[in-house]
């Protein structure tokens, strides 16, 4: 079936969602009328939605849970999360609650800049090119004057720049990289604009100088854009503790705990398979607060991963160490993360989510967010070691289960109870469900109906 259609875009909000309920679901009512329950109730907060991206048809809704009593270098803060998956906010608040009592968490920034290049094929003298460019920075900058002008006085701007030769791993190819300093927005269009503007000089530079030959002037700008991979914007958190203190709800004794948790994270560290699925539990932390703060997850996805593979083998975020009897448990993350700009003083949630963590500036919700996934990785670790992943993913997952089923308020409390020390798995649920309602299995309620 051809379900194509041209122009789209121009159609009102109205005219793009009955085309698509006709042309592509069964009961066009039904499909109208769960596209128009998630719409806002206010109007002018609707049309706020749906200026975020072009085509919207109705808002897509993730739940905004608090994990509360998060200490950041002596100040408690309670962390809006944005996620769906079951367990993640309740792990991270377990977390919180659990190092509330042994110091808090300690963060740090160690570096802010970001990167950005012009990436350019050049047929020429390498060294010449090198020395044309130093000898012309002062135009370059001068060229963006007008550009950095309002983050250079907010304290930003270009920092460096510099000619890459790239030509090893592609013929006749250079690069112009760029750091920059955007203080509390992300930069994107910031960084952006400027190396658009570094293209352009560049060109005119190299075309109206005699130092070059015809062929040499014949310089191809490839493109210019910011790099998501941010090496040198740098966040650290950690927790640490004497060994005796790691004595809570584990079952086991603290010793043979740290030694255990330390063994899972240097697996991490030398197992690529295991390291993938250690890492998604950190950015689960991490995206959560990325989210809720209207950040760019994606980039930040990108950026922790390619950070995890930079020895050229990929590897645990997170480390652990134990020295005089003090056990020590870090995360070293690259962060590009804004609280102005974007949709950050636009969607009404993300502004309640900063307000919530007092406005932060940039390099507080970097500590913040590093410290998100610091958490996330402890608890989940915690539980791999003693009682098993299992145990607590499965008791959150249960009321899941119990929604899906249609369980009356009653028949979950019951359930609840009932697996109140036992692993619910999928089936055992059902199964003790239909037990309630004295039928042989769930369908027999869809027959009834």
């Amino acid at each position: 079936m051809n379900k194509s259609i041209k122009g789209f875009s121009k159609l009102s909000k109205e005219g793009k969602i009955e085309w698509l309920v006709t042309e592509h679901f069964e009961n066009p009512n039904e499909a109208r009328e769960v596209i128009e329950t998630y719409w806002h109730a206010d109007k002018k907060r609707q049309k706020i939605h749906d200026d975020f991206i072009e085509n919207t048809i109705t808002n897509f809704y993730l739940p905004l849970g608090v994990a509360p009593n998060f200490m950041i270098n002596g100040d408690v803060i309670s962390m809006p999360m944005a996620i769906e998956e079951s367990s993640v906010v309740a792990a991270a608040s377990k977390a919180a609650q659990f190092w509330l009592h042994r110091g808090g968490f300690k963060a740090e920034v160690i570096s802010t800049k970001k990167i950005g290049h012009v990436h350019f094929m050049y047929e020429g003298n390498a060294p010449k090119l090198r020395k044309f460019i130093e000898a012309n920075k002062k135009q370059f900058l001068e060229d963006t004057r007008s550009i950095t002008a309002n983050m250079r006085a907010r304290g930003g701007g270009i920092v460096d720049f510099a000619l890459v030769d790239k030509t090893l791993e592609l013929d006749n190819y250079y690069q112009i990289e760029v750091g920059f300093e955007t203080c509390d927005s992300m930069g994107a269009n910031f960084i952006n604009s400027c190396l658009e503007q570094f293209a352009k000089t560049l060109k005119n530079l190299v075309e109206g100088s005699e130092e070059f030959t015809s062929e040499e002037k014949d310089l191809q700008i490839v493109m210019c854009i910011l790099s998501n991979y941010t090496p040198e914007c740098i966040v650290r958190a950690e927790v640490s503790c004497p060994i005796d203190q790691l004595d809570e709800g584990t079952g086991i004794s603290p010793a043979e705990f740290v030694s255990k948790f330390k063994r899972a994270v240097q697996i991490a560290e030398v197992e690529p398979y295991r390291a993938t699925t250690h890492n998604k539990g950190i950015m689960n932390g991490i995206d959560a607060v990325v989210i809720a703060t209207g950040n760019d997850f994606r980039a930040v996805e990108a950026s922790c991963h390619t950070y995890a593979s930079r020895s050229g083998k990929y590897s645990s975020l997170t480390h652990c160490e134990v020295e005089n009897d003090i056990f020590k448990f870090w995360i070293e993350i690259p962060l590009s993360l804004g609280v102005v700009g974007g949709i950050t003083s636009l969607h009404p949630v993300v502004k309640l989510s900063l307000e919530m963590l007092d406005h932060p500036t940039a390099e507080q919700l970097m500590k913040a967010v590093a410290v998100s996934g610091l958490a996330q990785n402890f608890a989940a670790l915690r539980a791999l070691v003693t009682t098993g992943i299992q145990k607590g993913h499965m008791k959150m997952h249960l009321l899941n289960i119990l929604n899906q089923l249609e369980a009356t308020k009653e028949e979950i409390e019951i359930v609840k109870n009932f697996f109140q020390d036992k692993v619910p798995h999928h089936s055992d649920v059902v199964q003790k469900f239909c037990e309630l309602r004295g039928i042989k299995s769930p369908s027999e309620i869809v027959k009834k109906k």
